[in-house]
């Protein structure tokens, strides 16, 4: 049986007196409708729509936490949903129960550009933060591409774009809200850039998928606006000559805030899909921060590396709207893979591997896709090791999935074997819960469900993600 095309959910029970009480308490921001469920039920992976029994629309902490605490008493699932955007199954309701939509708790709560942190509500999107606060000089840059929530990024812990230049969400994140099973809120921190009083609650909630608690409140690490940012693209031969390019650069310390790999085929679907003429061959995209000295001599020194390595084409994007037109082709290269083959089901990997190890691991991923049977593209934030092949599936057929998930596996052996990890980025979710002992060994994660017991003893937080609940 394969896992993606045939799971099904198999929900619990839910007490009418649950739903009873919940409907009394929130009204019109409560909802049995199908629409309002199937909606809560998917996301961009390849799974069957997973449908709660019931959505909720909270609009405080104190909400999250009355439900919270009545899903608990009944023994009910609960799922925090941010804005849809997974890919690994992460928030599907495989066991039914109620989902809250936190995307109206969307409140800035508070700026200290004094300190560069901002406080925000778990709903508030990255680009809105973004749009909110440019009159301050600051910026959030953490980029995943969608226009995820920032409690979502949080739980999952995104990295994306920029995570080569500023780090990923484990390292922006100063503190958290958190409602607990029972309904507890937990406050993780201060405001403090640093701290060594206690366990770092932290860090444990941030990548925990909504496993351990739901956030309600982030506060976040701003940055100051770079005074000049030039992008650049440079085409070459081979895929490979692309990525060695990627590792010299990053090896001699070249401070760059962005680079992105696309292959051939990435290019060809986003010259489909944005409108744009770019040379249809394996291709990096950079951006340089810093001053305009420091980034004509990141720029030129980058420039210098590439035609080392055969790159071709390397052309320049200074201007603002050049610049966002060629990162919003590079955003939307998932919506664009699946042009390349309309009617298709993507299914995605995010595997990450030490930098040294990235041309290895991308060079043997490519010769493994010279053998499958469906269209894909692979797209990567090279300059941690991170890359992603997106496979286009036809949906009714069982053999393609089949082969797409003995191809993941493949990948995700292949990056384990060099010391990576089977997600970068995108979180376990579904998907990736049968590696994680592959991964962490027994032990790990032993000490995983240990924490899951201990935090959620009823097993109602977004059950049957990261962990199986029994050994």
């Amino acid at each position: 049986m394969n896992a993606i095309h045939d799971l099904q959910a198999v929900p619990r029970d839910v007490p009418a007196a649950l739903l009873d009480a919940l409907s009394a308490r929130f009204g019109e921001r409560f909802s049995q409708s199908v629409a309002v469920r199937e909606h809560h039920g998917k996301d961009e992976s390849p799974y069957a729509t997973m449908p709660p029994d019931a959505v909720v629309f909270p609009e405080s902490t104190e909400e999250v936490s009355a439900v919270a605490a009545l899903c608990n008493a009944h023994r009910v699932p609960l799922i925090a949903y941010g804005a849809g955007s997974s890919l690994e199954g992460n928030f599907l309701a495989i066991h039914g129960g109620v989902v809250v939509d936190l995307s109206r708790m969307d409140r800035i709560v508070a700026v200290h550009p004094d300190d560069l942190t901002v406080t925000v509500q778990a709903g508030v999107t990255r680009k809105r933060l973004n749009e909110e606060i440019r009159d301050t000089g600051l910026f959030f840059p953490i980029d995943p591409g969608a226009d995820a929530s920032l409690g979502g990024m949080c739980a999952t812990r995104a990295s994306g774009t920029n995570a080569v230049r500023y780090g990923t969400m484990r390292e922006n994140v100063v503190n958290l809200t958190v409602v607990a099973a029972d309904g507890s809120i937990v406050r993780t921190a201060r405001r403090a850039r640093k701290s060594s009083a206690g366990y770092d609650l932290t860090r444990l909630y941030v990548g925990s998928e909504g496993t351990l608690g739901i956030i309600t409140e982030a506060t976040l690490r701003l940055y100051p606006q770079p005074e000049a940012v030039s992008a650049a693209v440079c085409a070459f031969a081979t895929v490979d000559d692309a990525v060695r390019s990627v590792i010299q650069i990053i090896q001699l310390g070249v401070p760059v805030a962005r680079v992105e790999l696309m292959d051939a085929n990435a290019v060809k679907a986003v010259n489909l899909y944005s409108k744009l003429g770019l040379r249809e061959s394996p291709m990096l995209l950079f951006e340089f921060h810093g001053s305009p000295a420091g980034v004509k001599e990141q720029a030129e020194l980058v420039q210098e590396i590439t035609a080392e390595h055969g790159g071709q084409d390397f052309a320049w994007a200074d201007k603002p709207e050049d610049r966002s037109r060629l990162w919003a082709a590079r955003h939307n290269a998932y919506f664009s893979g699946l042009q390349l083959r309309p009617g298709c089901k993507a299914s995605s990997t995010d595997v990450c591997v030490p930098i040294s190890r990235l041309a290895d691991c991308i060079g043997e991923t490519t010769a493994d896709l010279a053998h499958v049977s469906f269209p894909t593209i692979i797209v990567g934030h090279v300059g941690d090791g991170n890359f992603h092949v997106q496979m286009l599936l036809d949906p009714d057929s069982v053999a393609e999935y089949e082969e797409a998930e003995a191809f993941n596996r493949r990948i995700v052996e292949r990056a384990l074997a060099m010391d990576g990890t089977c997600t970068g980025e995108h979180g376990v979710g579904l998907h990736k819960m049968q590696f994680m002992a592959q991964e962490h060994g027994d032990e790990g994660v032993a000490v995983m469900r240990q924490l899951k017991r201990a935090l959620d003893p009823n097993n109602i937080l977004n059950p049957g993600k990261i962990v199986a609940w029994d050994a």
